[in-house]
């Protein structure tokens, strides 16, 4: 039997067939122009639901998953890393899918594509808006009609970001392992090495502990995911036939965003520092990214996604300053578990 438990082993979610998904805090894009690829500040720490029960809003006990503080504008990308297997994951804004920018659904779809392939995507910061490019992942709230969910959809219900896993079939994967095999024992007669790279990431938080001192459940405002300024990122198109992959999801997760007050609140924590000034982290002349895998193609944008406008215009024009970095900033890249996440109605 498949287990389906999600797990977090320190910020990292662990979904299923090693799928290891981090949140990341970074810069924000400005909302106009196509950026590089922005960098890593570090991860947001999550935390479970269930953890505490006596300080959660009813309906998040209800969907059960996990939680991670984000201020109001605050924009983050999501890493891939570390998965072994290939592996197919969708992923959710306020359950419209950020890849394909149709509803939520419990099956993969390819036409158009609703999921994203890993190892090959090594990460996603925003949704499939444009041709080689994404839009910023910004955090908003609920109720101005600001987010993906309320500009596709009319509507604002869900929030936060979900999350859903697919294994490769039985016979596909005995397939794979085998191919890999084979390439491993080429490799090793032929005594060729390997590169690999990674932002550098903050220290990971430690847990806290459960329930938080003196707290009550009651509503908390309710987060959701906008967009910002768009950014030069492929998502892939999957090169496997849709039969290869389970029809059933192997794991799934639902992530609730908090604003930092509320996350002191409910968890006794304090919410990590105030996001980093762009304009400075420019000015000293830190990287920005440029990623390109040759070997793999782009999917064409969402036409429901690509008319998601960006967060300004809601919560009005963005005054941080702005200062474009350098070429030579710009870098290019290329070519023991924890305890189980508890799942609820969703």
């Amino acid at each position: 039997m498949t287990d389906s438990t999600v797990r977090i082993d320190g910020n990292t979610l662990r979904l299923p067939g090693e799928v290891r998904v981090r949140f990341i805090r970074t810069l924000r894009l400005p909302e106009t122009g196509t950026h590089a690829l922005p960098p890593g500040l570090g991860e947001f720490p999550v935390r479970r639901v269930e953890d505490y029960a006596d300080t959660v809003p009813a309906e998040w006990r209800a969907r059960g998953g996990v939680m991670l503080p984000v201020y109001l504008r605050e924009a983050m990308w999501l890493s891939f890393g570390g998965t072994a297997e290939p592996a197919a994951l969708q992923v959710g804004v306020g359950k419209v899918c950020a890849v394909s920018g149709k509803p939520w659904s419990s099956r993969l779809s390819r036409n158009p594509q609703n999921y994203v392939v890993l190892p090959r995507q090594p990460w996603l910061d925003g949704i499939n808006s444009g041709k080689g490019t994404v839009r910023q992942f910004v955090a908003v709230p609920l109720g101005l009609g600001a987010t993906v969910e309320g500009q596709v959809t009319g509507e604002e219900v869900w929030g936060g970001v979900q999350l859903q896993s697919f294994p490769l079939r039985d016979e596909e994967l005995g397939a794979w392992r085998e191919a890999q095999r084979r390439i491993a024992a080429t490799r090793r007669e032929m005594t060729v090495g390997g590169y690999g790279g990674a932002f550098p990431m903050a220290a990971q938080a430690a847990p806290a502990p459960a329930g938080a001192p003196g707290g009550r459940a009651r509503s908390a405002p309710a987060m959701g995911l906008g967009v910002g300024g768009s950014m030069r990122q492929e998502v892939y198109r999957d090169d496997r036939p849709l039969k290869a992959w389970s029809e059933e999801p192997a794991g799934r997760v639902f992530v609730h965003l908090v604003t930092p007050p509320e996350w002191r609140r409910i968890t006794g924590e304090a919410p990590p520092p105030s996001p980093v000034d762009r304009a400075a982290y420019t000015r000293a002349g830190l990287p920005w990214f440029d990623y390109y895998d040759q070997d793999a193609t782009d999917l064409a944008p969402a036409d429901t996604l690509g008319s998601v406008q960006p967060v300004g215009d809601w919560l009005g024009d963005d005054h941080e300053p702005w200062q474009q970095p350098s070429p030579h900033q710009v870098k290019p890249l290329g070519d023991a578990p924890g305890k189980p996440v508890e799942d609820g109605d969703w």
